[in-house]
């Protein structure tokens, strides 16, 4: 009995799908270089591995890195792709570098704080997880770790350790347009510093992270929010913790004028100053910044006492402090998707 012509077109079109499926799967799927220090990897050095990735790709690359200490100045350009750097535990995976600001150059000129992190993030679509962010170079004035200026960059489960200046969410702080975008979502991460040791114009939430104000230390964040922006800086069911002496640790400055940052659900220990906020010695920022907080607790919530100008949210208010609306952006980013 012969097959009816319907029955043989409908075999070759089931045919061509499921081969067209396969090579758009083939195609989506991420492509993997392994980073590691004995050789036994793709390469022995994470930016060889960043080198290595085609300009432009349409193809998420998951650069995964072997145990070890990498020290090593990261630069990931923003003519990269989707960038996944993932390590197998933040204590035993660590990228670290020891330059500082008052590090001069070939020049016989300060590198600046721009100049001194260890790891540029200027791309768009960068995660890292299970990593350890480090500058070593101790307490030596500015010393950035991690610098962001690229846009969807999530972390999970990392850690950023250094002193003043730690994590530097540059954003569009020295462009002209300053409604460029640069997201940033922190979960279940580790920030350590002493001064000003989460900065800059981005908008990054913080979820379930521990931020510990080391001995000496002074100020958690010095936000430079772009006046266009409705977030700067969100720290959600966080703990607010450290070492450094009672009662001596502002939650905030502004580092400009229009400066955001808000605490959502967190606990904060008694390193934090009653006032909670300073001015940075501008009385007309008291007028322009936003800092807030909602239900503050642990023995650093002085709410009565905090400074006039600054905020108690309504839970009105508080509904729209999700991480899901403060990261959507036009493209409605999926920060899960990220980190997946």
């Amino acid at each position: 009995m012969k097959t009816p012509l319907i029955n043989k077109n409908f075999n070759l079109i089931s045919i061509f799908s499921i081969l067209l499926l396969s090579l758009l799967s083939f195609k989506t799927a991420d492509k993997t270089i392994v980073v590691s220090k004995d050789g036994k990897g793709n390469f022995t050095t994470v930016q060889q591995a960043i080198d290595a990735i085609e300009n432009g790709s349409s193809t998420r690359t998951k650069i995964l890195i072997k145990p070890g200490i990498y020290k090593e100045k990261i630069i990931i350009p923003e003519t990269k792709g989707a960038i996944v750097l993932e390590g197998e535990n933040p204590q035993n995976t660590i990228i670290t570098y020891d330059d500082f600001a008052s590090k001069k150059n070939a020049e016989g000129k300060d590198i600046g704080t721009t100049g001194s992190s260890t790891v540029f993030i200027y791309s768009n679509d960068f995660t890292a997880k299970n990593i350890s962010f480090e500058n070593s170079s101790g307490r030596v004035g500015q010393a950035v770790a991690i610098l962001t200026s690229g846009d969807r960059i999530a972390f999970e489960n990392c850690r950023f350790l250094g002193n003043q200046d730690t994590l530097y969410l540059k954003g569009a702080q020295d462009l002209i347009d300053k409604t460029k975008p640069s997201r940033n979502y922190f979960k279940n991460c580790y920030i350590e510093g002493t001064t000003d040791y989460i900065f800059g114009a981005g908008t990054a939430v913080f979820e379930n992270c521990t931020i510990y104000s080391k001995e000496t230390a002074s100020y958690v964040t010095a936000a430079s929010t772009p006046q266009e922006n409705e977030f700067g800086f969100v720290f959600t069911n966080s703990k607010i913790i450290g070492n450094a002496k009672e009662n001596s640790v502002y939650l905030g400055r502004p580092w400009r004028p229009f400066a955001k940052t808000v605490y959502i659900d967190c606990e904060i220990n008694s390193t934090i100053k009653p006032e909670g906020w300073h001015n940075w010695s501008k009385p007309d920022a008291e007028k322009t910044t936003f800092y807030a907080e909602f239900n503050s607790k642990g023995s650093g919530a002085h709410i009565s006492k905090r400074v006039s100008w600054s905020h108690q949210l309504t839970k009105e208010e508080r509904k729209k402090y999700t991480p899901e609306n403060i990261l959507k952006g036009n493209d409605n980013w999926n920060t899960k998707k990220s980190l997946k």
